[in-house]
């Protein structure tokens, strides 16, 4: 055969190959479609889910200026009743994410919904501060289920080139809700005042749970957990990623519920913003952190099928995120005039970032048999960022007169929580989890087979 006919045939070979690799690749992602088509109302569904949670839980913050007035308290006794929420809430994801694992996780969450939504109805009604106090910590009973429930779900529904979009749509749900409590809620409140908002918001928010009732996902999933393997918080607690991913989440979650319950006093009284200007400003910046999540949650799923590790992918995710959240803190405490409304956005779009990972990282590594537990013990750590948070921003501000002191914690927490994300976690493949023995076996060939 002559030199050129060879090179034609090699040719011919390459391209024969390259259509192969393409058409398994188009089938591969037509077969992916199909499985998580049906699962689709179901992940609408726990977007609303959270898109409640965070309106329930932030209206408060958006009716802090009226309300401290009304009962005469101090910023400090403000930022005790902004953190008593996640005195409960940050107690009981121990317990969530063994109660998700133990029993059926659809009726779980459904029966958590019901009672935050019922605690914010009775908010609107009650005209102590004792009383609110008491409704607030109901209400991070309720909402505790919340993400331990959602990450059982998706790791048993979704497979892992699918959970970054997956994780990036549930949590934009998150900054979706702060962007209607404040935007929507903060313009009733400033029409209708605080208190006929709260009722309504709990009341309509019941709807959720007939429509769940109709969509839930049903069947094992396509990762259904293994009911001869399990694995304690003991064994959980013992994985150095598990250390690693608390405390990247801890910072993530710091800088969330800094902004959660001060950006609205922040805007109102250091930026001289009216209450409607501020709704709109805070609610165009966390509908940014929205889109970012579900935009870095696309992206990062993408660069896995297009072949890179999932380890290189997450991480890289996490990191720039990190860099670009305290990056934009920073500018937006030190900027003079409106020019902190720009340090402001590029804060929002790091943390959109950020907030793609959190719970995809314990997916992975804790697999469908371990999610509610490995993320209820990872929520419930990174959750002391809210008991912390609130009550030690509002006491800096009282003796400072100034936010200038906790944006810098907040920057500085987020730069070393992108370290935990990069340094602390280890390869993102799921742990093969030994009952008997109690060792931990990195199980990349499980996820594999299992495909």
């Amino acid at each position: 055969m002559t030199a050129d006919g060879l090179r034609r045939k090699n040719s011919l070979a390459n391209r024969w190959e390259r259509e192969q690799t393409a058409a398994g690749f188009m089938a591969n992602v037509a077969e992916r479609s199909r499985r998580f088509g049906p699962f689709a109302p179901a992940l609408a569904l726990l977007f609303l889910c959270i898109l409640v949670n965070y309106v329930d839980r932030g209206s408060l913050s958006v009716a802090a200026p009226l309300l401290k007035d009304e009962l005469h308290i101090s910023v400090t006794q403000l930022g005790f009743l902004l953190s008593a929420f996640f005195w409960t809430y940050t107690a009981m994801q121990f317990v969530s994410g063994w109660l998700v694992d133990r029993f059926n996780v659809l009726v779980v969450i459904a029966a958590g919904y019901l009672i935050w939504s019922l605690a914010t109805t009775a908010t609107g009604l009650v005209q102590g501060f004792t009383l609110l106090i008491v409704l607030r910590l109901l209400l991070g009973i309720g909402e505790s289920v919340a993400f331990p429930a959602c990450s059982k779900i998706l790791a048993c529904h979704v497979m892992e080139e699918g959970r970054g979009f997956a994780n990036g749509v549930v949590t934009s749900g998150l900054r979706c809700g702060n962007a209607v409590g404040t935007l929507g809620a903060g313009l009733l409140i400033a029409t209708y005042g605080w208190r006929p908002v709260f009722i309504g918001i709990g009341l309509i928010s019941l709807l959720w749970l007939p429509a769940w009732a109709k969509w839930r996902p049903r069947g094992p999933g396509v990762n259904p957990p293994a009911p001869a393997r399990s694995a304690g918080f003991a064994e959980i607690l013992r994985q150095r990623s598990f250390w690693g991913v608390c405390g990247g989440h801890f910072a993530t979650n710091y800088h969330l519920y800094f902004m959660v319950t001060w950006l609205p006093y922040y805007l109102v009284h250091t930026r001289h913003l009216t209450l409607p200007t501020m709704a709109k400003t805070a609610g165009v910046y966390y509908l940014l952190e929205a889109i970012s999540a579900m935009m870095t949650g696309w992206l990062a799923d993408a660069w896995i099928r297009n072949g890179q590790t999932t380890t290189l992918v997450r991480k890289a995710a996490m990191a720039v995120g990190a860099a670009f959240a305290a990056t934009g803190m920073s500018g937006c405490a030190l900027a003079a005039g409106q020019a902190y409304l720009a340090w402001l956005m590029v804060a929002g779009l790091g943390a959109g970032a950020l907030a793609s990972g959190n719970f995809a990282f314990s997916q992975t590594l804790a697999g469908p048999e371990a999610a509610g537990r490995w993320t209820g013990l990872q929520n419930g750590m990174a959750n002391f960022a809210g008991v912390i948070t609130p009550a030690l921003s509002g006491l800096i501000v009282d003796r400072t007169g100034s936010f200038l002191g906790p944006f810098a914690i907040v920057a500085g927490v987020l730069l070393m929580g992108g370290c935990s994300w990069v340094f602390l976690v280890g390869r993102v493949e799921q742990v093969n989890w030994d009952r008997q023995s109690g060792v931990m076996i990195p199980a990349n060939a499980v996820l594999q087979t299992r495909e």
